[in-house]
């Protein structure tokens, strides 16, 4: 039976180079809802997204990730932030930061997850509070080159997958 959702799973790959192709707002409000509409705990929601779709924003912020100089060349990218505060905010950014990029790749774009540390200054950049903590920058676009869809180097089942405790294998 067909999964939508896993194969997105599957076969996503992280992208860095793109085509100069603009994404049609339907496609990026898809990708925002995905983060909004994510699960997190207690439902508090500490999290807040920046689309950047600007030419010379999208340079700047190439130039103040450090991991990610290639967001410069992305049709779009989104600054995703989480409450200073809140020790859980990195969790639920986090998955919202998967249900976006999931979203985007069913939907034929490209993107991966830069940033991590450091990011005080693309915060101020896209005017966050100083509340708020950037946890990931995402450049968003369609890739410039075909991709292998779910050719990835990942360990055996048996070395990550176990049955009530581990090193039990598991049988499915």
């Amino acid at each position: 039976m067909a999964n939508a959702v896993f194969d997105a799973v599957r076969t996503v790959l992280a992208v860095r180079e793109y085509q100069d192709k603009p994404i049609p707002d339907d496609v990026l409000r898809r990708i925002a809802e995905a983060g909004r509409l994510t699960a997190s705990a207690s439902n508090r929601q500490p999290w807040q997204f920046v689309f950047v779709t600007d030419r010379q924003s999208l340079q700047e912020l190439g130039r103040l990730v450090k991991t990610g100089p290639y967001i410069s060349g992305a049709a779009a990218a989104v600054v995703v932030a989480g409450e200073r505060d809140n020790p859980i905010a990195v969790s639920d950014v986090s998955r919202a930061v998967q249900s976006m990029i999931l979203t985007a790749w069913a939907e034929g774009v490209g993107s991966n997850w830069t940033g991590f540390t450091g990011l005080d200054a693309v915060r101020d950049h896209v005017g966050l509070p100083a509340n708020y903590n950037v946890s990931a920058v995402l450049p968003l676009g369609y890739p410039k080159r075909k991709l292998g869809r779910g050719l990835k180097n990942r360990k055996p089942p048996q070395e990550v997958l176990s049955a009530d405790r581990f090193g039990n294998p598991l049988q499915l």
